[in-house]
Parts: structure tokens; C-alpha cells; sequence
């Protein structure tokens, strides 16, 4: 993937602006004409959330720097001790969005902490369900212990890919969710199976895209070992970042680009970097004018 100037809009976005890549992917089409604005000092100014997955820690292992990625995000995927995370990082997790103001998102994954969550398993919809309110459960006790509540919920790795193809898998999610409390919204890809069971269920849809991973022809992400599936300079994940937040769109693989618009854009806090790259995104967002703020 071609490498960009800080601070500067890519070249492939001259033709974002005005022109004809809603028609690039079904999955990618976006269904508002622009991103999200919101009024600044009197004049209307894109805005847009920092997503980052996080709490990852488990036992005597550690993931990621947490004390500082809090800091620089305005939304915070908390696992919830299937694929990573325990009780006792959860409860500092929640202490740590409460203290930097960060709205705390449920992050729930398949029961697969060798695996990082990252491993499809076969889990019939109904156990899903299940899962689903026990980890959220969980974090949302924690969290009221501390005064808070969790105000969002994004599903983990396989379980997120899963979502967004699985018609009944992503319905018995989204009916889960509603069931336990139908004003929590739902973070995920925009046009999947779970966009449309969570409408369905009557729950609010956040639409993500990610600032440090590839996109391929299709609208999906690329498979984790594929060329390019990762994007860890510093410059090019800001750029990625800035186009997302006022244009909507994100460069693909092949040299086109896919439009997503965005409500909340994702950094991985296991990403090599990931503090730095956090820096060099919300600065170059800030120094384009975009507001950053909670989606939730």
C-alpha cells in the first residue's frame, strides 16, 4: 500500500470526493451521503470516535499498554474474560475509562483464551446468546460498582467476522442484547448480518472501519497473514484516518477505495506502536478540523 505525507490527504481522494465509489462494494456502500458533523465554536465540523480494544491482559500476562492508550481514545473495548482479560483487569479497566472520561464498551469473543478469540468455533447461535449476556454481565457489574455502565457493545475478533456474515448467529446476538437493555448500541462493520439484525431488534448500529488494517475487494478486512493486512506506519495510519473521518472513505488493496462513513474509527491496542500511532491519529484528526468524541 502506497505511503502518504502526515497531516495530508492522499491523492486517491481527489476522486473520493466526487465520485462514483459507492458502487465499488455492496458491503462497503454507505448509507449517509456524508460523515458526521457536529457543531464547533458555531460552524459544522466532522467528528468521529477513537475506538481501541483493550483490558486484553490476563493473569500474569500483559497486553498492550493500557494506562496510556486510555488516554488518547474516546471509546474503550473492554474483553471480558473469554478471549482475554480477567476479573480483576476488567475492574481496572472500568476504573481507567471512568478516570480519562472514556465511554466503556463490552467487548465479548469466543470462550477461547489459547486463541485469542481469533479462532472460528463452531457455537450454535443460542450458546452465543448466552455467552454474549454472561461476558457483558460481567463487565456491566463491574462497572456499576464504580458508578459507570457499559454504553456499547463490539463484538471480538472471530466472533466479529462471524457476526457479519452469520444471518441467525448475528440475530440471536442482537435479540440478546436488546433483551438485556434495547438502548445499548451495537459496534461492528457497516453492511453485514449484524447491521441488519441489530435494526431489526430496534437497536442502535455504529458503523466502524479500521485506520490500521487492509481492506480487500471485496469490503472486507484482510485475512490477519495476508500482505498489507496490517498497517503500522505512523504517517499512512493517520492519513487512513483523517479520509475516513471527512470523506468516509479508506483506500482498498488494489488501489481503489471503499466507502464506509464511519461513526468510529478502530486502532488495536496490540498493534507494535500503538501509543505512538494513537498520538499521530488523533493529532492529525484535531489538525483537520475533526471533532473526536464518544459515538456512545
Amino acid at each position: 500500500m502506497r505511503r502518504v505525507r502526515f497531516g495530508i490527504l492522499p491523492p486517491f481522494l481527489v476522486d473520493v470526493v466526487g465520485s462514483s465509489l459507492r458502487a465499488a462494494h455492496p458491503r462497503g456502500n454507505a448509507r449517509r451521503a456524508t460523515p458526521h458533523a457536529a457543531r464547533q465554536n458555531g460552524v459544522m465540523a466532522a467528528a468521529i470516535d477513537l475506538n481501541c480494544d483493550l483490558g486484553e491482559s490476563f493473569g500474569a500476562w500483559r497486553l498492550g499498554d493500557d494506562e496510556t492508550m486510555f488516554g488518547l481514545v474516546t471509546s474503550a473495548n473492554v474483553a471480558c474474560g473469554f478471549h482475554a482479560g480477567d476479573p480483576a483487569t476488567m475492574r481496572r479497566s472500568v476504573g481507567l475509562a471512568a478516570r480519562h472520561g472514556v465511554a466503556l464498551g463490552a467487548h465479548p469473543g469466543y470462550r477461547d483464551l489459547g486463541g485469542f478469540g481469533r479462532r472460528a468455533l463452531d457455537v450454535a447461535p443460542e450458546e452465543l446468546a448466552a455467552e454474549l449476556l454472561y461476558q457483558l454481565g460481567a463487565l456491566d457489574g463491574l462497572a456499576r460498582a464504580q458508578g459507570v455502565r457499559v454504553r456499547y457493545v463490539k463484538a471480538h475478533g472471530a466472533l466479529y467476522h462471524r457476526l457479519g456474515a452469520d444471518e441467525r448467529a448475528a440475530a440471536a446476538f442482537a435479540e440478546a442484547l436488546a433483551a438485556y437493555d434495547p438502548a445499548l448500541p451495537v459496534l461492528g462493520a457497516p453492511g453485514g448480518a449484524i447491521e441488519r439484525a441489530a435494526q431489526a431488534a430496534g437497536l442502535r448500529f455504529a458503523r466502524e472501519a479500521f485506520a490500521d488494517r487492509g481492506y480487500g475487494a471485496d469490503g472486507l478486512l484482510l485475512p490477519r497473514g495476508a500482505e498489507g493486512a496490517l498497517v503500522t506506519d505512523p504517517e499512512e495510519v493517520a492519513a487512513r484516518a483523517v479520509a475516513l473521518a471527512t470523506t468516509g472513505a479508506v483506500p482498498l488493496a488494489d488501489g481503489g477505495a471503499l466507502e464506509l462513513a464511519p461513526d468510529s474509527i478502530c486502532l488495536h491496542g496490540d498493534t507494535p506502536g500503538a501509543p505512538e500511532l494513537a498520538r499521530r491519529v488523533r493529532a492529525a484528526l484535531e489538525a483537520a478540523g475533526v471533532l473526536v468524541r464518544a459515538f456512545a
